[in-house]
């Protein structure tokens, strides 16, 4: 079974450096509340720890 990783922006952007900014964007997210579906690989990992104070993220089995 693949997992998945279920993203969702609960932190603002506003006040954040552009390399966070780029990293939300890149992951999907425009808005606060928005979730997106991802496969679970060491590139998204990466990401979701680059701003994982701004995001919270659970695994899904799929």
């Amino acid at each position: 079974m693949a997992k998945q990783l279920q993203v969702t922006l609960k932190r603002s952007l506003i006040g954040r450096p552009e390399t966070q900014r780029v990293t939300v964007k890149t992951l999907g997210l425009r808005k606060i509340n928005q979730t997106v579906l991802h496969q679970d690989n060491a590139a998204i990992r990466g990401m979701v720890n680059q701003v994982s104070h701004l995001v919270e993220v659970k695994e899904i089995e799929a």
